[in-house]
């Protein structure tokens, strides 16, 4: 906003930064907006100091909702349930050493569930040593033998016990930490190729390459829809993450390249001035939440996730990837094209693709032929040096020696030049 407001009416931006606005009524619309973010700036920099945090226990939307009863379509007796049910709850953190991993509340491997009194209520306990023993059992649908396995051998748990007004149901919800994997070299990442993903607004676009960077099978698409709810969202998006990871591991590839991208700084209307609808496109890419879900699951899968430089993947793919992969039964999109761009800059490879040999030096007779460079070939980023010789396996070796090129050695007129004449005792009979 400073900036914009620094430039004169009118001016035309460039491309790292936006121009001035168009009219004099922007530019006071502007002005006053600027005043309004500095005085909330200097409000929540002064509660940061402070130490004061503004907290709605319970949610600040359910305690909206009190004054939108008929809009929401809820009775104050409904309302006052769900404001008292969010307000409770019981949570415990986890131990390590400790029985069953937790000392407050106590669950077993076959369900039983305890809990620790404070001593104002130990004269409310049923169980030894001031414990509250619950009648019901609970179930972990969810990864369930790896919960069990981590209270057998006493390690850390953490519970949360709440209620649900709307089943009429109590809920146990248990959380551990898992260790930080090991980081693998980048090197040994793609030993056994690497799998290029593009993420799109609809959809995500995958190709694998192998270990010398061509695109090996057809282009896959991961489909999913971004619009309705949040728990929506997150259930298409771990499905398409879902689908992607177990074809991964299929291939027979232990690594998936993605682009590192960062939209925070740019979804903003004063980077991009009246353009609309990309910034709607680009606000609504889930990059942030994409990128940790796909490296948990990944690492729960023991899949290794690369991260590499987005600068002009899409542009590049598209113009040196694109036609070349496409044919007759295959269409290739320029999202499939940065797939390829993106796994090869994961594999140490340029984006560009070697120049082919000219058609009639092809060994196969005119067909298809294109090998990828070595890492240490000098020049493979250009075209292909004049070397002399001969090109094609139809020459022999040493045809170089007998070419008509080649300096003559024989001196006309000499003695040793002479004409060659039949003998005629070997013409008859």
């Amino acid at each position: 906003l400073r900036h914009r407001l620094s430039l004169p009416l009118g001016q035309k931006g460039g491309k790292r930064a936006p121009g001035g606005y168009r009219s004099r009524r922007e530019w006071h619309a502007k002005a006053r907006r600027l005043r309004v973010l500095e005085d909330r700036l200097a409000r929540e920099r002064a509660d940061w100091t402070a130490g004061t945090v503004h907290v709605v226990r319970g949610g600040k939307r359910l305690a909206r909702m009190r004054h939108h009863l008929p809009a929401a379509r809820l009775t104050e007796d409904q309302w006052r349930a769900r404001w008292e049910a969010a307000r409770w709850f019981l949570q415990a953190d986890g131990e390590s050493g400790k029985r069953y991993g937790n000392e407050t509340i106590r669950i077993s491997p076959d369900g039983e569930v305890s809990l620790k009194l404070p001593v104002p209520l130990s004269n409310l306990a049923n169980a030894p040593h001031g414990r509250y023993l619950l009648t019901g059992r609970i179930r972990f649908a969810h990864r369930g033998p790896e919960w069990a396995d981590r209270v057998a051998v006493n390690r850390a748990v953490a519970y949360r016990i709440h209620h649900d007004v709307a089943r009429a149901r109590w809920y146990v919800t248990a959380s551990w930490q898992k260790p930080a994997s090991p980081a693998v070299p980048l090197a040994a990442a793609p030993a056994d190729g690497v799998i290029g993903v593009d993420m799109n607004a609809d959809h995500l676009a995958a190709w694998r390459l192998d270990v010398h960077g061509n695109p090996t099978g057809n282009p896959r698409r991961f489909a999913y829809d971004l619009t309705g709810t949040t728990q929506h969202r997150d259930a298409q998006l771990r499905h398409a993450l879902t689908r992607l990871l177990h074809w991964a591991r299929t291939c027979g590839v232990r690594a998936i390249a993605v682009e590192d991208l960062d939209f925070t700084a740019e979804k903003t209307r004063e980077k991009h001035g009246g353009r609309k609808r990309f910034r709607q496109l680009i606000a609504g890419l889930p990059t942030g939440r994409l990128r940790a879900r796909l490296t948990s699951m990944a690492d729960a899968m023991g899949l290794t996730v690369v991260a590499v430089d987005p600068a002009y993947t899409s542009k590049w793919g598209a113009q040196h990837w694109q036609k070349p992969l496409t044919s007759t039964t295959r269409r290739t999109t320029r999202h499939d094209a940065a797939a390829v761009a993106i796994a090869r800059r994961a594999q140490g490879y340029p984006i560009r693709r070697r120049t082919a040999p000219p058609r009639t030096h092809r060994s196969d007779g005119c067909g298809h032929r294109t090998v990828q460079a070595g890492g240490d070939a000098p020049g493979r980023e250009g075209p292909r040096r004049r070397l002399p010789g001969p090109r094609t396996r139809s020459v022999p070796p040493d045809a170089e020696r007998t070419r008509a090129t080649r300096t003559p050695t024989t001196v006309r007129g000499v003695r040793s030049e002479q004409e060659w004449v039949p003998d005629p005792f070997l013409l008859t009979d």
